[in-house]
C-alpha cells in the first residue's frame, strides 16, 4: 500500500469516527467568521448607548477563539493518543517517525482545512442571520445585508492557522517522546479494586465543601458581613470552596458513594450495574480534573446567560420602576410645551401632578438590621421623598399612619424593613411619630426623587403641613403624562426626541429601548459563547466516552457468551451515558441555581422564568450529546457481537 492510498485510507477512517469533531470544528468556524463579520459590518453603528456593538462583538470573538482553541488542542490530544497502537504498527512496518508526522499533517491540512473553508462559507450565509436575530433582539428598526468581509476572511484563517500550528507542534512532540512499548499502551488503564479510607475522607470533604459555598451564597448580600473586605473574602471562599469541592466530588464522592452501594448488594451486581455503574465509577475519578473544569465552566455559562436574560427580560419592568409615567417631567413649563404638541398631533393623554417634598425621616426602628452604626448614612435622619395619598389614587392613609412605597429590589437585599413598626418625620422641628403599615410596590415618582429609595405616603392633612413649612424655592413636582392610546407611544416619543427640554424630562420608551439594547447586546454575545462552550464541552465528553466504549469492548463479547442480550447491553448503556453525561450537568445547574440566587437583583426584577428558561434551553442541548454517546455504543455493541 502506497502512502498515498494510507492517508486517504486513514482519512476516510477518521471522517467516520471523528464525524463530531468535524462538526464541532465547522460550528466554531462558522461562528467565529460570523462574529469578525459583525465586528466590520458598519450596521452595528446604529447601536448606541453604554456598550458599542463592534466592541461588544470584537470580545466575544477573542473569547470564542479562546474556547475553541482550548477545545482543538484538547480534542486533537486525545485523538493522538487513540491512535497510539496504529503509529506502533506503522513503525514496526518501517515507516520512520518523520514520515508518520507528515502523514499524520497531511491529514490534517485536508481534514481541518476542507472543513474551515465549508465553516466559513456557512458562517458567511449566517452572518445575516445573527445580524437579524441581534437587531431583533435590541429592538432596532435597521435592515440587514449580506456582505462578504475580506478582513474577516483573512483573520479567520490566520487565527485558525496559528491553531493549527500548535496542533501539529503537539503531535510532533507526542511523537518525539513515545516509543513504540509506550504507544501500545497509551489507551491502557487501571483500574483500583477498593476505596480507601482516604477516598472516604475525600468524598465527605467535597459535599461539605460544596453545601458550605452554597450556604453562603445564600447569605452573601445580606446584612451579615461587616465590610467590604468580608464581603470579598466571602467570595474567595465560595468561589473556592465549590471549584474544590467539585474536584473533590468527582475524584472521591461518587466512587465512595458507589462503594457504599456496591457493599450494599454484597457484590452481586445485575448486567446494567455491570455496563453502567462498576466501570464508571472509575472512569470518572480519573478524569476528575477534566469533568470539574467542565461543570465549573457550565455553571458559570449558565450563570452569565441567565444574568443576561434577566437584565433584559427585565428591562421593560425596570423602565417603569425608574419612569412612573410613559413621559415625566420635572418642569410645568417643559410639560405644557410636550402636551400642546400631543394635542396638535390628536394624540390623547392623561396628566398627573404630584407634589413631593423632601424630609428628614427616623427609619432606625423599622429596619431589619441589628448594627445600624456601620451604615454610610443616620437612619434617624433619612432624607426621603413624601408623598400625599390623594396624589397615588390607589392608597388611603389615616392620620397618624404612614405607607412606604416604590423600593428598588437592590436597596432591600442590602436595607430590609420590617413589616410594622412607627417611623418619624420631622415638623416645625421635632420629630412627629406615624405607625408604619409596610411597603407597598407601586412607583408614583420617578428616580430622580428617591434615588432608589422608598417614597413616603401620608395623610393630605399632614403632607399639607408639611407643604408649608418648605421654602417654596424647594418644592418639587412630578408631572406625567399617560397616553390614553399606547399605540401612538412611537408617535409621542418621536416628538419627546425632537423637543428640547429645560430640566429633567424622561421618556419610558427610551428608558426601555436602552436597557434593551444595552442588555440585548451582551446578552447576544454571552448566548453564543455559552453555545460554542456547550457544543466543546459535549464534544470532549463524547470523544471520552468513545475511547471508554472502545475498550469495553472485548466486556461486550464475553458477556454476550454468557447469554445477555441486546436488550440488556442496552439498557446498561443508557444508565451509564445518563450517570457520565448527567452527573456534570445537574451540578452546573447547582452551582448557576445559587450563584445567580445570590446577586440576581443588581441585574432586574424577575428572577425564576429567565433563570428557568436558560436552564430547560441548556439542558435539552446538552442532552443530545448524550443520546449520540448511546447511539455510538449500540453501534459499538453491535459490531463486537
Amino acid at each position: 500500500m502506497s502512502m498515498k492510498q494510507l492517508l486517504f485510507r486513514n482519512l476516510k477512517q477518521n471522517i467516520q469516527h471523528y464525524y463530531l469533531y468535524v462538526f464541532a470544528l465547522m460550528f466554531a468556524s462558522a461562528l467565529y467568521f460570523a462574529f469578525v463579520t459583525l465586528q466590520y459590518d458598519p450596521s452595528l453603528d446604529a447601536i448606541k448607548g453604554g456598550v458599542k456593538g463592534a466592541a461588544a462583538v470584537r470580545t466575544g470573538a477573542v473569547l470564542l477563539i479562546v474556547i475553541v482553541a482550548v477545545f482543538l488542542l484538547y480534542a486533537n490530544s486525545l485523538f493522538i493518543q487513540r491512535r497510539g497502537h496504529e503509529i506502533a504498527l506503522l513503525q514496526l512496518i518501517g515507516m520512520t517517525k518523520r514520515n508518520i508526522f507528515l502523514m499524520l499533517a497531511a491529514e490534517n491540512v485536508i481534514l481541518y482545512y476542507g472543513t474551515l473553508i465549508i465553516g466559513i462559507l456557512m458562517g458567511f450565509a449566517a452572518s445575516k442571520l445573527l445580524m437579524m436575530i441581534l437587531f431583533k433582539i435590541i429592538d432596532i428598526p435597521v435592515k440587514a445585508s449580506l456582505s462578504f468581509s475580506g478582513r474577516a476572511l483573512v483573520q479567520t484563517l490566520i487565527v485558525f492557522s496559528v491553531i493549527d500550528v500548535f496542533m501539529m507542534g503537539m503531535n510532533r512532540l507526542f511523537l518525539k517522546k513515545q516509543t513504540i512499548v509506550s504507544l501500545f499502551r497509551t489507551t491502557s488503564t487501571t483500574e483500583a479494586k477498593h476505596v480507601s479510607v482516604w477516598n472516604m475522607v475525600v468524598g465527605m470533604a467535597g459535599i461539605i465543601l460544596i453545601g458550605s459555598g452554597y450556604g453562603i451564597s445564600l447569605k452573601l448580600f445580606s446584612s451579615d458581613w461587616k465590610s467590604v473586605q468580608g464581603l470579598f473574602m466571602a467570595m474567595a471562599f465560595i468561589l473556592g470552596a465549590v471549584i474544590i469541592g467539585t474536584y473533590l466530588f468527582f475524584k472521591g464522592t461518587i466512587s465512595f458513594l458507589f462503594h457504599l452501594w456496591r457493599k450494599r448488594k454484597g457484590g452481586y451486581l445485575s448486567i446494567d450495574d455491570v455496563l453502567s455503574m462498576s466501570s464508571l465509577m472509575f472512569r470518572i475519578k480519573s478524569n476528575a480534573l477534566l469533568l470539574t473544569i467542565i461543570t465549573t465552566v457550565s455553571a458559570i455559562a449558565i450563570g452569565l446567560i441567565s444574568l443576561s436574560y434577566i437584565s433584559y427580560y427585565s428591562a421593560e419592568q425596570a423602565a417603569q420602576n425608574y419612569v412612573a409615567a410613559d413621559f415625566a417631567f420635572t418642569d410645568k413649563k417643559d410639560a405644557a410645551r410636550f402636551t400642546a404638541a400631543l394635542r396638535s398631533h390628536d394624540i390623547r393623554y392623561r396628566e398627573t401632578m404630584i407634589d413631593v417634598i423632601e424630609a428628614p425621616t427616623d427609619i432606625s426602628m423599622i429596619l431589619d438590621i441589628a448594627d445600624q452604626s456601620r451604615l454610610q448614612f443616620q437612619p434617624s435622619a433619612a432624607l426621603l421623598s413624601v408623598i400625599s395619598d390623594t396624589s397615588t389614587g390607589r392608597i388611603d392613609v389615616k392620620p397618624g399612619e404612614a405607607v412606604l412605597t416604590g423600593y428598588q429590589d437592590i436597596l432591600r437585599q442590602f436595607l430590609p424593613f420590617k413589616e410594622t413598626g412607627t417611623i418619624r418625620l420631622e415638623e416645625n422641628g421635632r420629630m412627629v411619630p406615624l405607625h408604619y403599615l409596610g411597603m407597598k410596590k407601586g412607583y408614583y415618582v420617578n428616580y430622580h426623587f428617591t434615588h432608589g429609595m422608598p417614597t413616603v405616603v401620608v395623610d393630605q392633612t399632614m403632607f399639607a403641613r408639611l407643604q408649608k413649612e418648605t421654602d417654596p424655592q424647594t418644592k418639587k413636582v412630578h408631572i406625567g403624562i399617560h397616553l390614553t392610546d399606547e399605540t401612538n407611544i412611537e408617535r409621542a416619543d418621536q416628538l419627546f426626541q425632537r423637543m428640547e427640554f429645560s430640566s429633567i424630562a424622561d421618556s419610558r420608551l427610551i428608558m426601555s429601548r436602552h436597557q434593551k439594547q444595552t442588555f440585548g447586546l451582551i446578552m447576544f454575545v454571552v448566548t453564543f459563547l455559552g453555545l460554542a462552550f456547550l457544543v466543546t464541552s459535549g464534544c470532549i465528553l463524547y470523544f471520552k466516552q468513545m475511547g471508554a466504549g472502545e475498550e469495553e469492548r472485548p466486556n461486550y463479547t464475553i458477556l454476550r457468551k454468557l447469554g445477555f442480550t441486546e436488550k440488556d447491553f442496552f439498557r446498561g448503556i443508557r444508565q451509564k451515558q445518563l450517570f457520565y453525561f448527567g452527573v456534570p450537568l445537574l451540578l452546573g445547574l447547582s452551582h448557576s441555581y445559587f450563584a445567580v440566587r445570590s446577586g440576581w437583583f443588581f441585574f432586574g426584577t424577575e428572577l425564576w422564568t429567565p433563570m428557568l428558561t436558560v436552564m430547560a434551553i441548556y439542558t435539552v442541548c446538552y442532552s443530545l450529546f448524550g443520546m449520540l454517546a448511546v447511539r455510538y455504543d449500540k453501534q459499538l455493541l453491535r459490531e463486537a457481537l
